[in-house]
């Protein structure tokens, strides 16, 4: 992009006398971050966490939550397309399967492989609000929060209206959607619908998507009853995503579903919260997408299980007390006919000194395996809040995780699984500080991690296939640092995040599929301005340096008209036209046009 076009951009958001102060959004430290046993505000957790809002998300060019993820430090997006169709996620040089990916609390990692845990059944436009947390959080959350948690979390609602939006775009993009809310004073409900397609950026890479949501709340007396259901598929050609790059005929369809009852209800001091769920993934992929009997794979998995946490205040602290129970299933044409069982303890004590200035939070997790044995997950956090501005923290936590059945069994003329491997394990730890006055944050950490058994998929030679193998141990260190400042009196946010990785692993193949791709510098900036009363306009610039693909720069840019009910919008993603790749050699989209419209009906 020419350079006159982003000092237009950033005159008329500084300088337009025109501007208007953007309305006053509930202070950060004020957001409840939603855990297992109790519901913390953000001025006293003492881990690194990150709120993505529904302001953010309006206003973000991100086309999927994927790519919404991306716009912040500490965050690895590795996709293979665009728009959602594929994507892997880890936090901080973690790999993919050490991620835990939560809808409104209930698990969506998939036990085949975690290439699928982002299979999620509701769109960007049903989302409240994102929790990240970066670092380990097992003993509270299980399998899987090895370097951090994503909670995706959506909202119901008794106010009637009905959100229809529209857009098209390059390559033969569309789609269409709709959100509605509806109910009583005590039932509150949501409703989403989307349909999405594109004949793809080069060959093989068009796609479907499409995905249905319902989540209902009936309110208790300091509690609620809720069920939750949706359904997403996607079918799409998968030029390179797997095999190899000359793998150009590749096609895959992937479904996935997802039930579950909650219960939450607070009883003077003491508070209960259970849940059911069942969580299903579908995975049918063909190496010719015109010849489907030269190879063929049908994977189905189901996870199923149950919760009951309590909680319990008194003159000692808050503890808490959970167990969680989960059978996985797995019938696969390649994997064969797979099971296991877990059973899962929690417990969390939470005390405060000094006035609540002082929060120590011990806590621990006991985990068993049918066939991978028993695991303790210990770990400890610990904050100061100077003021109610200044905060310093600091947690050490242990963690493990036991391979996928893709780790253990899969097999192909490129790829073998290793149905020895050990399950890996780490000792993470972080110290850090905050700084949040009105309209500004700031943010700046030191973490390290230290994997022992670590699982990757390595071979010595380029002519050799891709084999799983427990590769040894990784020593994990880094910094991170983040600043935000909105500048209400002319409507103009400021974001800026860069990450620092550095990955020593002490034994290693000459090629790495994964563990050796992780990103040494990341940094971000997302620039949003309202201005002329009914425009805004934001601009986000992503640098990544990978360790072994080097560096490329990004620019997305999406400008709103919004009056009433109405909202046009124009963004454009990848706006300087990069060349680059994020997942396996799979070239990623140059410019990408899209142009959209929504409707609210009250």
């Amino acid at each position: 992009m020419k350079r006159p076009i982003l000092y237009v951009w950033a005159f008329s958001a500084l300088f337009s006398g025109k501007i208007l102060a953007q309305e006053k959004e509930t202070s950060i430290n004020e957001v409840q971050i939603q855990g297992k046993f109790f519901n913390t505000p953000y001025s006293r957790v003492n881990e690194n966490v990150e709120i993505i809002t529904a302001e953010d998300i309006r206003n973000s060019p991100a086309q999927s939550i994927d790519e919404l993820l991306q716009q912040y430090s500490g965050m690895d997006i590795r996709r293979r397309g665009a728009n959602g169709v594929q994507s892997d996620v880890s936090v901080r040089g973690g790999s993919y399967e050490q991620v835990l990916i939560l809808l409104n609390g209930i698990r969506m990692n998939d036990s085949q492989t975690g290439h699928n845990s982002m299979n999620i059944p509701v769109d960007l436009s049903a989302v409240e609000r994102v929790e990240i947390i970066k670092g380990p959080a097992a003993r509270r959350f299980g399998q899987n929060a090895y370097t951090g948690v994503i909670n995706i979390i959506t909202k119901t609602s008794s106010q009637e209206k009905a959100k229809i939006s529209a857009e098209g775009g390059d390559f033969k993009t569309w789609s269409l959607g709709i959100n509605t809310t509806f109910g009583t004073d005590k039932l509150q409900n949501l409703f989403q619908a989307n349909t999405s397609e594109s004949a793809g950026y080069r060959h093989n890479t068009d796609y479907k998507i499409r995905s249905v949501f319902y989540q209902n709340r009936y309110l208790l007396k300091n509690g609620n009853i809720g069920l939750l259901a949706g359904y997403s598929e996607k079918d799409f050609g998968a030029n390179g995503f797997y095999a190899s790059p000359s793998a150009t005929e590749q096609y895959e369809e992937m479904q996935a579903s997802v039930v579950s009852a909650s219960y939450t209800q607070q009883f003077d001091k003491l508070r209960l919260n259970a849940s059911l769920f069942w969580r299903r993934g579908q995975d049918m992929y063909l190496y010719l997408r015109d010849n489907p009997s030269y190879y063929r794979n049908m994977h189905i998995g189901n996870n199923a299980g149950g919760e009951v946490n309590a909680s319990y205040n008194s003159i000692l602290g808050t503890t808490g007390l959970g167990i969680e129970l989960r059978k996985e299933y797995l019938v696969s044409s390649n994997l064969g006919d797979r099971d296991r069982f877990a059973a899962q303890v929690f417990f969390e004590h939470h005390i405060a000194f000094f006035g609540d200035k002082f929060q120590v939070s011990p806590g621990f997790s006991w985990a068993s395996y049918s066939g991978s044995g028993n695991f303790f997950y210990p770990g400890l956090d610990l904050g100061f809040n100077f003021s109610p501005e200044h905060k310093i923290y600091g947690n050490i936590a242990k963690v493990h995780r036991i391979p996928t059945f893709t780790d253990l069994y899969y097999t192909s003329k490129t790829e073998s699984g290793n149905p020895d491997l050990k399950p890996e394990s780490a000792v993470s730890a972080e110290v850090g500080y905050r700084f949040s006055p009105e309209n500004f944050s700031f943010k700046a950490s030191l973490f390290s991690r230290e994997s022992t058994d670590a699982i990757d998929w390595i071979k010595n030679a380029e002519n050799e296939i891709w084999k799983a193998e427990n590769i040894g141990n990784i020593k994990t260190k880094g910094f991170e640092v983040e600043t935000e400042a909105r500048l209400t009196n002319i409507g103009t946010a400021l974001r800026v995040g860069y990450t620092y990785l550095d990955n020593k692993i002490k034994r290693s193949a000459v090629l790495s599929k994964y563990v050796a791709e992780n990103l040494r510098h990341q940094f971000t900036a997302t620039l949003t301005s309202h201005f002329l009363k009914h425009f805004s306009n934001e601009l986000n610039y992503r640098y990544l340096q990978r360790v072994s693909t080097g560096s490329y720069h990004l620019l997305d840019e999406k400008l709103s008209f919004r009056k009433g009910d109405m909202e046009v919008y124009a963004l454009l993603n990848n706006l300087t036209n990069a060349k680059y790749t994020e997942a396996f050699g799979v070239p990623m989209p140059g410019r990408w046009f899209h142009i959209g419209i929504s409707y609210t009906v009250k």
